[in-house]
């Protein structure tokens, strides 16, 4: 029953809906989330406790690899709604005219093997001491070849590591780097002239000349140095070896039309050998089957 405004009688819902046209069930409906949006949000929940800092459009592209059918209509409106967004501060950008011929944006990478990047980054170890990380990125293929990690690091350990990549993959023809002083000493400076590769020293205070390695320092300081307490050295140098073949392997690069940049590098040498990839390679847009997500083991 339904007290009118005057409260002088009272009619039935029922004679109030035939009155209307409507259906009865419409006074008292009560939506019902799909069980498949639950399995989904379920999923999703997963996918960001395994990966934090991953946004929609990232998780999108490895629940397709994973065997979901879901657009990413669906996916964005649920991120949305069970507030799964990732947090970052916003910064104004001021574009600064020109450039040196050496940086990233009139000296680009054209083929594997180009251009290499190298850059330090600093973190530290629990009991506070300093910890110096050495990265070394192909910008053509995104592939990231090495990670080192040391207290301290001179030209000759620089030298080392590159003469060690050198022998496992071959010497590329240019090497970008800013103007730090394991980077322009003499010594290494003769070996890779000796080696037949040319250096790109981008202007000093310029970081953004050296763009490819530093979008790589972000990804690799938000994923995992902001989010790892290291014990050690050896403790350090593991986790970012398994994180550096993570990235390569499992992680879907933008860049790279969502393909992982040794899934791109393995297409780039296929069409150089005139070799088509296998079927199960092109039939997932990442290239490879990322793991479940399931807890840190301790």
């Amino acid at each position: 029953m339904v007290r009118s405004r005057l409260g002088l009688s009272r009619v039935s819902e029922r004679r109030i809906c035939r009155v209307l046209g409507q259906s009865r069930s419409t006074q008292r409906y009560v939506r019902r989330q799909p069980d498949d949006d639950r399995r989904l949000i379920e999923e999703l929940r997963r996918w960001c406790e395994w990966y934090p800092r991953f946004g929609s459009e990232r998780v999108h592209q490895l629940l397709l690899v994973t065997g979901w059918r879901v657009n990413f209509k669906r996916v964005h409106r649920l991120w949305k709604q069970e507030h799964l967004q990732v947090p970052g501060k916003q910064r104004k950008r001021r574009r600064l005219p020109g450039g040196s011929v050496n940086g990233c944006v009139r000296h680009r990478a054209r083929h594997r093997n180009h251009v290499w990047s190298y850059d330090f980054l600093t973190d530290r170890t629990e009991d506070g001491r300093q910890l110096k990380l050495l990265v070394v990125i192909d910008e053509f293929t995104r592939e990231c070849l090495a990670t080192e990690v040391g207290r301290t690091f001179t030209a000759r350990d620089v030298m080392l590591t590159l003469q060690y990549l050198f022998a496992i993959r071959g010497a590329p023809e240019h090497i970008r780097s800013d103007n730090g002083p394991e980077f322009i000493a003499k010594g290494l400076q003769r070996w890779l002239d000796r080696a037949s590769v040319r250096t790109l020293y981008v202007q000093k205070a310029s970081p953004w000349e050296n763009g490819y390695v530093e979008s790589f320092n972000g990804k690799l300081r938000d994923e995992l140095l902001n989010r790892e307490l290291f014990l050690s050295v050896p403790e350090a140098r593991f986790v970012l070896d398994e994180w550096r073949l993570e990235y390569n392997h499992r992680r879907p690069h933008s860049g790279l039309n969502w393909q992982t940049p040794a899934a791109y590098a393995a297409k780039i040498d296929d069409r150089a050998t005139g070799v088509f990839p296998a079927a199960s390679r092109v039939a997932s847009p990442v290239g490879a089957t990322p793991l479940p997500p399931t807890p840190h083991a301790d």
